[in-house]
């Protein structure tokens, strides 16, 4: 949502800071003629506080917020005072909950009485937790005023009257109005007064006014406010002549969420203690806390809703949760905002708003980890309580863009399998509906649960109406789905659960033996009795000139010929734009070019069909469209940041006809500029906030219609006769479902984008297709909020669209709920019951449009409009042709399992593919969770398992042992020598792991064969140490330099007893101890060294720890595991010399001449050795 309201506290905080010093909007700043009081404004906030928590700590609590409130406002004291709640609540004053004159004693036990507690302002409920106290004003009535400032499409308009207060009245019938359109200045104040303070006698006041005005409109606009009314302001004047004091007593304010990257440090300075309490600004303490948009009264979010909310704002899909009744019996996981409202809209027209137990979506391509923190979510709330009649769980969804069905389901599947036990226990019934890409797969999958999960699973796909199983959930009969004439001639590619119970089953209608009981309503009503005539169209270009390369006529900005230029780096776009070129036939590519301003001129690779092609990268949009200059349309990538520069540059550009927005959340203010800027330049603007568009057989924008299979069923590569609009991208592939299944299928598609001001309109579009020739029929999608199909209505009343329509405009539950619910689209918000979906749908069937009783309807309704036209005569089913060969990508193929391909390379210690991280296995969360260090994860990596935390423990010890012994080893001493040679890191590494071998570090391996060998032949040690001499060979892992039995190594020690103490048994150990035994009489050194210590305990702990076998142990052994040890461990000390040499910031090393031995061959009296070619040849 966009426009989000604020508290009064921090509607008064941001004029009382910015008020004087917003940029002005007028031609010219005037001088503010009146005074702006000192700031006094008191929080006492306890939204932390819980009602579940004992009455003496919520007391406590009260008392520390009171006081923490007079400390920080010693003004309290000593003054008369005002008190409400600030919880978003309308006509406090009328519902008790205002005190007024009061001092702070009186101020603090009326609060006391309320903080914390649940009060009822009509049919809401809520819990009092945050509470204004500000200073009380006398004032005469007559000085009461009310303004208020609002947006609409055009502008924004300032509403005045001379009458404020408590008693008002209707504000529409009596206020004086000023339109303000987006792209003018503010009139100055003269205009100002003339406009709206016609009803002020007083001079002084009517200045006042006329400044405040102008000042709060500055302000309105530089923070980008959308609605703010300050009802009553009072003006006082004083006796001395002075300039009077202008006072906002009572306010209530809404901004522009989106515009957050733009005015969030405005938001959050004029919030910051430094201006609310004046004091000294913190070091690095920011700008200030940022906004907050509370919850509705009465709607105090959950735990689990800030959750969500949480993991929302920390990811690029879109997470909503509402909970409407935690003990409601009917649950939802819904994926799509506009499919959110139609299954939540089904729920409701069957008599369940009350049993609704959420609202919510997931969308925007999720990962596999969002949906199972999400579904986890939704089924830890749902099976806390029981129902009588068992709970119901509805997996729905429209057909999805880009969404990879099975990669969410995979999350929702193991939240349903972690809370297996408890949806058996509260008698849970799970009814999925979904498609899109991979969805055969992912309903697969969830089939699959059903037959090990031990609850009732029942799954359909894109042959089932979008919301047909939520009668079948309910257990009621379906009202559209299943109606006679509802035609459909694709094939299912996934059978019902259930033969008799399939709603939408294709070709099954009432009376044909399959279990459907007959419909007590008729799903066809509609208020248009009759089609309405179709008049002779306007001459146009016939296909044949338009193929030729004609200028396109205004109604059509899409034909075969349009090139467009893809503003941003998006592959896969682009390639379903191509795609859908290739299996339409066009003779040459839609995209033209690609523009991406972050990288220069070059080209990216794509295919055409099934062969490469290369299409043109530019820096600049200039160099694109001059290069290109048929290429007419733009579709806009940018981001919600940058969108509005880069459109107002496409704007200018004389060859551009259309420019579609993809971006979500792009700032009101900055749309309705792009609106009016697109008007002038005569150009057709699509979005914000949309898939964008399709003209089936010609072109479509972006990832519109999704994965090819889904343009293939829904035969979106051939011209249908059905023209559609909506707002949702998702719903609109639901529509080219539906329209394919129920007529010859879709003309044009347009999804204008769900925010509050849209480019273009409802209209807009259906004034196109009434004057297309090829279009023959209608269609509106529309929704709760707005009243751009009221214009609709009246243009097919006045004969302006005489084209049938077909309409339904969803949102029809939203009247059922008693709190506000922000549905899935920003502009989806009733803010007068004229917006409400009921009023519209009612509107538009007076009007004489096909408006079905219900969304389940609108197939079979579709299906009878247009088998009138095609009994008239003015639709001529044409033959069907050949569905097209589709193209598919050999990665998209390989992930659908259609193909199969040798891999380079194996790998069965980690897997990256995922969302997260696997170490053989082991996601690496859980990793951190389980805090299983360094050990853990080499026993992993190394082993494919876990093992006993001891031998984590001793593989930890074995790293710590080995990662240095000081520099004069070989190892270090070539790093050291390395890094004064000015070697980077790796090189100086490498150059220290290369000395390690038998004779340095490398004797682990050696050791442990050796000790082990001989063991295992049953060689006494003696018998052992005597072969070794006669072979004169070293053992592998005996003798040290410096250390002796008197001088014992404690690393050896250290691990020697680690092991005696915990492994299970240590029989190499005690027979290498013994083998020191015999060497040690021979020479004290002989002793067991730390090599051969760490090769006998690793034999010892691969064979009695229980995790290998005796194969594994012996293979472990084997491939160089243990040396392994001795380079991961020694490695942390070569690094810290390279580390150390660098820092010391020490010379290229040349050794000292006299610590070589310089032998020449004469002193050597040996004439061997030969220098020169010219010597050797003279032999």
């Amino acid at each position: 949502m966009s426009a989000k309201a604020i508290r009064e506290y921090d509607g008064k905080l941001l004029l009382a800071h910015h008020l004087l010093q917003a940029p002005t909007l007028a031609a010219e700043k005037p001088a503010a003629a009146f005074v702006q009081p000192a700031t006094r404004l008191a929080q006492v906030n306890l939204a932390h506080v819980s009602t579940a928590e004992p009455a003496d700590k919520i007391a406590e609590a009260v008392e520390a917020a009171l006081e923490r409130a007079e400390r920080l406002n010693p003004w309290l004291a000593t003054t008369k005072l005002v008190a409400k709640p600030d919880q978003l609540i309308k006509r406090r004053g009328k519902s008790g909950l205002l005190l007024l004159n009061a001092d702070w004693a009186a101020v603090k036990q009326w609060i006391r009485e309320r903080a914390v507690k649940e009060v009822s302002v009509g049919a809401i409920s809520g819990v009092l937790k945050t509470f204004l106290v500000e200073p009380f004003v006398p004032h005469p009535q007559d000085v009461e005023y009310y303004v208020c400032i609002q947006s609409h499409r055009e502008g924004d308009e300032i509403l005045f009257t001379h009458e404020g207060g408590i008693d008002i009245g209707d504000v529409d019938a009596k206020a004086l109005r000023l339109a303000v359109p987006i792209d003018e200045p503010l009139p100055a104040p003269d205009r100002i007064a003339a406009a709206l303070l016609a009803d002020i006698a007083s001079a002084t006041q009517r200045d006042a006014l006329a400044t405040f005005i102008e000042r709060l409109y500055a302000v309105y606009v530089d923070l980008n406010f959308t609605y703010l009314e300050i009802n009553p302001l009072v003006v006082l004047e004083t006796a001395d002549g002075a300039q009077p004091q202008v006072v906002y007593l009572d306010l209530a304010a809404k901004l522009d969420q989106t515009a957050e990257f733009e005015s969030g440090d405005k938001w959050a300075r004029a919030r910051s203690d430094a201006v609310v309490y004046g004091t000294a600004p913190q070091p690095g303490a920011g700008a200030g806390p940022a906004m907050e948009f509370p919850a509705p009264f009465g709607r105090e979010l959950s735990k689990e809703e800030a959750y969500i909310q949480e993991l929302d704002a920390k990811t690029g899909a879109s997470l909503k949760l509402t909970i409407l009744n935690k003990d409601g019996r009917v649950w939802t996981m819904v994926a799509g905002g506009g499919a959110s409202v139609v299954y939540s809209d089904a729920i409701a027209a069957l008599g369940y708003a009350g049993e609704l137990a959420n609202y919510g979506e997931y969308s925007g391509a999720p990962t596999e980890t969002q949906t199972y923190e999400y579904a986890k979510t939704i089924l830890d709330l749902m099976t806390r309580t029981a129902h009588p009649d068992g709970k119901v769980l509805i997996i729905g969804g429209g057909i999805a863009n880009f969404t990879n069905v099975a990669t969410t389901f995979k999350g929702i599947i193991r939240a349903l399998n972690e809370y297996k036990q408890a949806l058996i226990a509260t008698g849970v019934r799970i009814f999925v509906r979904r498609a899109g890409p991979n969805w055969q797969e992912g309903l697969r999958a969830m089939r699959e649960l059903g037959e090990t999960l031990g609850i009732e699973i029942r799954v359909y796909g894109p042959e089932t109406h979008v919301t047909a199983i939520v009668p079948l959930a309910l257990g009621k009969a379906s009202a559209g789905a299943v109606g006679a004439g509802f035609k459909d001639s694709l094939a299912k590619q996934i059978p019902d659960s259930t033969v008799d119970s399939a709603p939408g089953t294709p070709g099954q209608g009432q009376g044909q033996g399959q279990g459907q009981q007959a419909m007590d309503v008729d799903p066809l009503r509609s208020g248009a009795s009759a089609t309405p005539a179709v008049p002779v169209p306007p001459p146009a270009p016939t296909a044949a000139a338009v193929e030729a390369g004609a200028s396109a006529p205004w109604y059509s900005p899409f034909t075969a010929n349009t090139r467009a230029i893809v503003y941003g780096m998006q592959p896969r776009a682009v390639q379903g734009m191509l795609d859908f070129d290739y299996i339409c036939k066009r003779a040459v590519p839609s995209v033209a070019c690609m523009v991406y301003p972050f990288g220069g001129n070059h080209v990216q690779k794509f295919y055409w069909g099934t062969k490469e092609t290369l299409l043109p990268v530019f820096a600049s949009l200039a160099e694109a469209a001059r290069r290109f200059p048929d290429a007419d349309v733009v579709v806009n990538f940018a981001s919600c940041r940058s969108v509005f520069e880069s459109t107002k540059e496409m704007l200018a550009l004389k060859q551009i006809r259309t420019v579609a927005i993809i971006a979500e959340g792009v700032p009101e203010r900055h749309t309705r500029k792009l609106i009016s800027l697109s008007q002038k330049a005569g150009v057709t603007l699509i979005g914000p906030a949309t898939v964008g568009g399709i003209k089936p057989g010609c072109f479509k924008i972006g990832n519109t219609g999704g994965m090819m299979d889904n343009i293939a069923s829904s035969k979106l590569y051939r011209p249908g006769s059905v023209a559609y609009v909506s707002k949702s991208g998702g719903m609109s592939n639901e529509l080219n479902n539906i329209v394919a299944r129920t007529t010859d299928g879709v003309y044009e598609g347009v999804a204008i984008g769900g925010d509050r001001y849209p480019g273009t309109t409802f209209l807009d579009h259906m004034l196109r297709y009434e004057a297309d020739p090829g279009c023959k029929m209608l269609l509106l999608l529309g929704e709760v909020g707005g009243g751009e199909e009221y214009k609709v209505a009246e243009a097919v009343r006045a004969g302006k669209i005489t084209k049938p329509v077909v309409a339904w405009c969803i949102g029809t539950c939203a009247g059922m709920f008693e709190t506000e619910v922000q549905f899935g689209h920003a502009g989806a918000l009733a803010n007068s019951d004229s917006e409400t979906a009921e009023a519209k749908n009612a509107a538009m069937r007076a009007a004489g449009i096909h408006v079905p009783d219900t969304f389940e309807a609108l197939p079979a309704l579709l299906n009878q409009v247009y088998s009138d036209l095609v009994q008239t005569g003015r639709i001529v089913p044409r033959p069907e042709p050949e569905p097209p060969k589709i193209p598919i990508d050999y990665a998209w193929a390989q992930e659908l399992g259609l193909v199969r391909k040798p891999a380079s390379f194996v790998s069965t210690i980690c897997d990256d593919r995922g969302q997260e991280l696997l170490y053989a296995g082991m996601r690496i969360s859980d990793v951190f969770k389980e805090d299983i260090g360094i050990g853990g994860v080499l026993s992993l990596l190394w082993f494919k398992r876990r093992l006993p935390a001891y031998a984590c423990k001793f593989i930890e010890m074995v790293l710590m042992l080995t990662a240095d012994h000081g520099p004069a080893v070989s190892g270090a001493h070539n790093t050291i020598v390395t890094a004064r040679a000015g070697k980077d890191l790796i090189s100086s590494l490498c150059s220290g792991l290369l000395t390690i071998g038998d004779r340095f570090g490398g004797a682990l391996d050696g050791a442990a064969a050796l000790f082990a060998g001989a063991y295992d032949k049953g060689l006494t040690p003696r018998e052992f140490v005597d072969s070794m001499r006669r072979q004169n060979k070293l053992i592998l892992g005996i003798g040290h330099k410096i250390k002796s039995r008197t001088n014992p190594d404690l690393r050896v020690t250290i691990i020697t007893e680690y092991a005696r103490q915990h492994f299970p048994a240590t029989p190499i150990l005690d027979y290498a101890r013994a083998v020191e035994g015999i060497t040690t009489a021979k020479k004290d050194n002989l002793i067991l060294n730390v090599d051969g210590a760490i090769g006998v305990l690793f034999v010892d702990l691969l064979r009695h720890s229980g995790a290998f076998s005796a194969e594994e142990a012996e293979e472990y052994a084997r491939i160089g595991t243990l040396n392994g040890l001795f380079v991961l461990g020694r490695s942390i000390g070569f690094i810290g010399h390279y580390l150390d040499q660098k820092r010391l910031k020490q010379g290229l090393y040349r050794h000292p001449w006299d610590d070589i031995s310089y032998l020449s061959p004469a002193a050597m009296g040996d004439d061997r050795v030969q220098v020169g070619a010219a010597k050797i040849a003279s032999e």
